[in-house]
């Protein structure tokens, strides 16, 4: 196995990491920043506030990506069993 070769299965693996994750991370994101400028308007600095619409903003989007999400991951994982005979060249 080249070095061309193991830089080309993590770069794909490090791409379909970023896609995966990027549901729970953008809506995380957006949580947050909704909830940062409501306590800067309303002048309330409880810094636990954030924790639980963020938790529920991750799970929602774990439900509504997770048949997504495990045919992404399955289907590189498929990609990469079937590969092996030509990485051992």
């Amino acid at each position: 196995m080249g070095i061309d070769n193991f830089a080309e299965i993590t770069n794909q693996a490090i791409k379909v990491t970023l896609y995966v994750s990027s549901p729970m991370l953008i809506g995380a994101l957006v949580i947050g920043i909704i909830v940062s400028l409501f306590q800067a308007v309303t002048q309330i600095n409880e810094q636990t506030l954030s924790f639980i619409p963020k938790i529920l903003v991750i799970v929602g989007a774990l439900v509504i990506f997770a048949p997504w999400m495990s045919e992404t991951l399955t289907s590189f994982t498929r990609e990469l069993i079937i590969n092996i005979p030509n990485l051992i060249h």
